[in-house]
């Protein structure tokens, strides 16, 4: 089975906090899990046009595996995805008019605004081995909360949405690869015992691969 794109995003609060939720207990996958915001790409998210692009830097990196048009195509589901898990929205008004057929975006470009893709850094990158029931390739951005608008409410794919003390994490119910992000994230923020070092590839740890970007 081929892997299917993924996009999630990572929202950071005072260097110190990240926005979870609990997998609602109607989801076949993972139920009851804590998550960051995020899922799969919809072909809307290639389609729509982009009018604020990625910074140069992070789409260097995420086009090491990936073509430009789906490099832009996973920064905007991840952001899709965020919005409409969380009511949190990464963006910012448009320097002209925007149009879409798709009803994801449209209700964003009616209200003049557009997916601020240039906060975006890149984190790490994950892709689930064969052999599983389900495959992803999922991508991990960040963003600092000081740059997402609206109101934090939950349309019931995330319950207990709340921010997390990056240093108190250990007691929640998190899989094998969220918790390697999140250890990834505090070693980035200087939060853990651990040296940073340039990008890695830690291969079917406890069943997921990881390939970590670092800028």
């Amino acid at each position: 089975m081929r892997p299917v794109d993924a996009a999630t995003l990572i929202i950071l609060r005072n260097r110190r906090e990240v926005l979870m939720g609990v997998r609602s207990h109607r989801h076949a996958f993972l139920p009851h899990h804590y998550v960051f915001p995020g899922g799969r790409v919809d072909p809307g998210d290639a389609r729509v046009a982009a009018p604020i692009a990625l910074r140069p830097e992070v789409a260097s990196r995420l086009t090491r595996a990936a073509s430009p048009a789906r490099a832009r195509a996973l920064a905007m589901a991840a952001v899709r995805e965020t919005w409409e898990e969380t009511g949190l929205l990464l963006a910012e008004p448009a320097d002209r008019p925007l149009s879409t057929r798709s009803p994801s975006w449209r209700p964003l470009f009616r209200q003049g605004m557009a997916p601020a893709l240039h906060r975006l850094d890149y984190l790490a990158r994950a892709i689930t081995p064969p052999g599983q029931v389900r495959r992803f390739d999922a991508r991990f951005f960040l963003v600092d909360a000081a740059h997402v608008q609206g109101e934090l409410r939950g349309n019931g794919e995330l319950e207990d949405l709340h921010w997390v003390d990056l240093r108190d994490t250990g007691h929640l119910p998190v899989i094998s690869i969220t918790e390697l992000v999140l250890a990834l994230l505090r070693r980035q923020l200087g939060l853990g015992d651990t040296s940073a070092h340039d990008a890695a590839l830690l291969r079917r740890l406890e069943g997921v691969e990881l390939v970590e970007h670092h800028g």
